[in-house]
């Protein structure tokens, strides 16, 4: 049975076109070349970190970030910035009594956005700057487990990578899905991985209350 979903951040709940339009501004690229040279380093499966250092060797993403906050120009995203079903979908899924978390690889100043932004009707945010352990580290995933009050086993863990989201949560022993948006997503769907390893296989965050209920079965 199910009785938690913990969301990844980028491009699960967030839309990360504005984030990655403002690095390649920031880079001084043209948004289309930055998004091709994306592609092709996730499609490799390649660190998308790698990117940046196709544009300017030796960059160094944490102190850039802090360069641009130092400039007014510091990353951001706002409700605007989520996508349509996630409102919708964190109501459904409440209203079916499930504990909502959100968990990922996210900066300090990413958490606060995200507190604000869900200060009503999520039992958890956290950060991997909040706990000093990142996706895909299996750590990360132990200290998710810790943070909710059910077994590993009854919780679903919902993102938009087999290789940082599915494959590490299953291995830590919880339910996995795999909500087919991103760049992530969209390489990774038609793969033996995406098709076999995750609980469930979602179009939409709005396809999974029926799902879980599904899977939990009448007694829910």
């Amino acid at each position: 049975m199910i009785r938690a979903v913990v969301f990844d951040v980028g491009e699960c709940l967030v839309d990360e076109t504005r984030e990655y339009g403002t690095w390649a501004d920031w880079l001084g690229v043209p948004r289309h070349t930055f998004h091709a040279m994306f592609g092709a380093v996730i499609a490799q499966g390649r660190d998308y970190r790698e990117v940046f250092q196709q544009f300017r060797p030796g960059f160094d993403l944490y102190a850039e970030r802090e360069k641009r906050a130092d400039a007014g120009q510091a990353e951001t995203f706002g409700e605007e910035d989520l996508y349509t079903d996630v409102r919708p979908a964190f109501a459904e899924l409440r209203a079916d009594g499930l504990w909502l978390g959100i968990a990922g690889n996210q900066t300090v100043r990413a958490g606060r956005i995200l507190r604000e932004l869900f200060s009503d009707g999520v039992d958890l945010i956290g950060t991997s700057d909040d706990w000093g352990a990142s996706k895909p580290d299996l750590e990360f995933f132990k200290r998710v487990a810790e943070a909710v009050p059910f077994d590993v086993g009854e919780i679903l863990y919902v993102g938009d990578r087999c290789d940082n989201d599915v494959r590490p949560a299953r291995l830590a022993g919880m339910q996995t899905a795999l909500v087919h948006r991103g760049p992530w997503a969209t390489i990774q769907w038609n793969t033996d991985e995406a098709r076999e390893l995750p609980t469930f296989r979602a179009e939409s965050l709005l396809d999974l209350p029926k799902l879980i209920r599904q899977l939990n079965g009448p007694t829910h």
